[in-house]
């Protein structure tokens, strides 16, 4: 039986859709297939009474239609910093065995490719987000600039990797991934960044 458990702190993805990505809304991606990156910071965490402050995951997901019409192939990356309760932990919210919204996420994924420790940097600076896993993933983005200089934010869509929080429209400048027979080089594509927060 899952632990008690909530997780607060910062998000962003980044994917091959055009800006604004079709998906959050129920429809096809633009490129035909979906290349996803996403990554977590963890400012606040805690399953059971394990503590997950100041960790870091990521997830790699590929879809190859729709992304509610077929299933995903995805890997999972966890922070090399945590301890194996900690890593322990991680997996079973992030796989969606702890339910709550990530168990919604996780039940798109036909295929899970692995689940890895690396080096995982997460940044955010003011209106960009960045993220470094090892030597397999580079991804970063910013937001796109709204009237008046303000951020675009896209609220209450129907399919997303956190409900409940407006989403900042974004930009990629860089999206790298080469890892499970993948390699994906995308520029000025879709991203979406946002606080985030969870629970089971």
């Amino acid at each position: 039986m899952a632990g008690e458990w909530s997780l607060t702190g910062s998000y962003f993805e980044a994917c091959n859709c055009e800006v604004a990505c079709p998906c959050v809304f129920l429809g096809p991606p633009t490129q035909g297939d979906c290349t996803l990156l996403v990554a977590w910071h963890i400012e606040r965490g805690n399953f059971d009474g394990t503590p997950l402050d100041d960790l870091n995951v990521a997830l790699a997901a590929y879809s190859p239609g729709h992304m509610l019409q077929t299933k995903w192939k995805a890997a999972l990356y966890l922070d090399d910093r945590a301890g194996e309760p900690q890593r322990a932990a991680m997996v079973k919210i992030f796989s969606g065995q702890a339910g709550g919204h990530l168990a919604n996420i996780a039940a798109c994924i036909g295929e899970v490719l692995g689940i890895k420790n690396a080096a995982i940097e997460f940044r955010a600076e003011g209106r960009r987000r960045s993220l470094r896993i090892g030597t397999s993933a580079d991804m970063a983005i910013e937001a796109v600039p709204g009237a008046g200089g303000a951020e675009v934010e896209i609220a209450n869509v129907p399919f997303c990797v956190v409900p409940g929080i407006p989403a900042v429209a974004a930009r990629s400048m860089r999206l790298g991934y080469h890892d499970y027979g993948f390699s994906w080089e995308i520029t000025d594509r879709n991203g979406f960044y946002s606080a985030f927060a969870y629970q089971g």
